[in-house]
């Protein structure tokens, strides 16, 4: 397999695939400030989701050290064929998705941000991909462990579907699930997906969940 975006990904417990770390993969509405990037330029700040209890905002280089909590754990890291990832690894992925995917720039990962402290709890969006030379879009969602069973995965996830069936305009979505992952398994059929296929590359056996727009 070569670089993102003809991957395969599996993610962990309220995180379904097993992205690797070098696969690289957000629109929104723009916020009043900017941030000041290595070049010394500005570059605007984007809220793309909203949902009842978080928020959904492009990824800014201020979120590192938070980001990097969520890699280096073992556990959230479970699904993942990689494991946990370095800090230079968690700086690498950050920075390729500031702005979103380059060819991609409507789809990404983003900050997940909860609403009544500003905490940054997770990272969730939606991915490209190529399988078995079919083009998909997969919705990603990943949280950190004390936010599991909260249903938070799944209020993220249902906004994502909502914003890639209407502004996005896409007409199919995917989950790549590994077949261990029983949460990940139902925040997939919570928003709507079936399992369509059972799969396997490189790092093993994954489950192909899709659903397509109403």
């Amino acid at each position: 397999m070569g670089s993102a975006p003809v991957m395969v990904c599996h993610e962990g417990a309220s995180a379904q695939h097993r992205a690797p770390h070098h696969s690289r993969e957000g629109v929104g509405r723009v916020l009043g400030r900017g941030a000041v990037t290595s070049s010394g330029t500005i570059r605007r700040l984007a809220r793309i989701l909203e949902t009842e209890r978080l928020i959904l905002r492009h990824l800014e280089p201020g979120d590192l050290d938070a980001l990097h909590a969520l890699y280096s754990d073992a556990e959230i890291r479970r699904y993942f064929p990689e494991g946990t990832l370095t800090l230079e690894e968690t700086r690498e992925e950050l920075e390729w998705f500031l702005d979103g995917h380059p060819d991609h720039p409507e789809l990404g990962l983003w900050a997940t941000i909860r609403k009544p402290d500003g905490a940054f709890i997770g990272r969730c969006g939606l991915l490209p991909w190529t399988i078995e030379g079919r083009s998909e879009v997969e919705v990603a969602y990943l949280l950190a462990r004390p936010y599991w069973g909260r249903g938070l995965a799944t209020e993220a996830a249902r906004a994502i579907v909502t914003y890639a069936f209407g502004p996005l305009g896409l007409s199919r979505l995917i989950c790549l699930v590994d077949p261990a992952n029983t949460a990940s398994i139902r925040v997939a059929e919570r928003i709507g997906m079936r399992l369509e296929s059972r799969l396997e590359d490189d790092a093993g056996p994954f489950l192909v969940y899709s659903r397509d727009r109403p």
